[in-house]
């Protein structure tokens, strides 16, 4: 008899899910070092890390429960996205604070490295998330991503040795350097994406999901310079049809990922109005919503 391999991130889903012991209902999950398979499915995560997944750590609000996502998905894995300890500020590329810990605009931090350059930004950040699932998961030879001159960058040239070369809105691809599939040289890769895409970009080249479809990976953009973009993290509904969302987003300067808050009543968005407002930005029209 095939033994089914044990996975702790599968069972503090189904706990969040289920509203069993061991997850706490008001989000006070506590921090712990990642597992070898959560640093497997979090390629960045180091050992030293303190870590809380989302799911564990948000739970959805009294009387609703998580929508259901296909296993091995986008919105799977956001669901266990690693976040740093209760508390902890937003930083940015420099390492300045940009959001106290206690911001009531904010409800957790992602352990997500931003590195030393001002590139990781809003629609960066859902590029890097979603990369970085495609990495984990498996789909390396799926990592491409559109400039904004509309010219499409793939890991698969860059990691065989080609590199971009820029010329006002003319992109030209020549050999570089030898191949090398690394992960120092896949974050070099996504910080020539972030150079070159933004909220336009990411607009402009993806799905336009309906409203009644909306799932975990989806993601609200308005293009323009500067625009912005915020990442659909987690949905949950309840037996009356109404549905709520958890929201992450970079910003300007770069910075920490991060979960934002609607105010006290927690982490969690309504998702029935005509518009969804977020702080630091003017609200998102459904017309916004967009899909990889």
């Amino acid at each position: 008899m095939t033994q089914t391999p044990h996975r702790p991130w599968l069972l503090v889903l189904l706990a969040a899910l289920l509203g069993l012991p061991g997850v706490s209902r008001a989000g006070s999950a506590q921090p712990h070092a990642p597992t070898r398979e959560e640093r497997a499915r979090y390629a960045w995560l180091s050992a030293e890390h303190s870590i809380r997944p989302l799911a564990e750590a948000l739970p959805p609000p009294s009387g609703y429960a998580r929508v259901p996502v296909e296993e091995g998905s986008f919105g799977a894995w956001l669901r266990g996205l690693p976040l740093r300890p209760a508390g902890t500020p937003v930083r940015d590329f420099s390492g300045g604070q940009v959001l106290a810990g206690d911001d009531g605009a904010l409800a957790a931090v992602a352990e997500l490295d931003v590195g030393p350059a001002n590139l990781q930004q809003c629609a960066d950040s859902i590029i890097r998330l979603h990369a970085e699932w495609l990495w984990s998961s498996g789909q390396k030879e799926r990592i491409a991503y559109p400039f904004t001159s509309g010219h499409l960058a793939s890991w698969s040239r860059y990691a065989a040795g080609e590199r971009a070369r820029v010329s006002g809105s003319k992109v030209t691809w020549v050999k570089g350097g030898p191949a090398d599939g690394s992960r120092a040289s896949f974050r070099a890769y996504l910080d020539l994406v972030f150079t070159y895409a933004g909220t336009l970009s990411l607009a402009a080249k993806t799905q336009r999901p309906s409203r009644e479809d909306v799932r975990p990976g989806d993601f609200f953009v308005l293009g323009g310079s500067p625009g912005h973009a915020v990442l659909v993290l987690d949905v949950a509904r309840n037996s009356e049809g109404k549905h709520v969302a958890l929201l992450g987003q970079g910003f300007l300067p770069a910075q920490d990922f991060h979960v934002l808050s609607p105010g006290e009543d927690g982490p969690w968005f309504s998702l029935d109005a005509s518009e969804v407002a977020t702080p630091f930005w003017k609200p998102f029209a459904w017309s916004a919503l967009r899909r990889f």
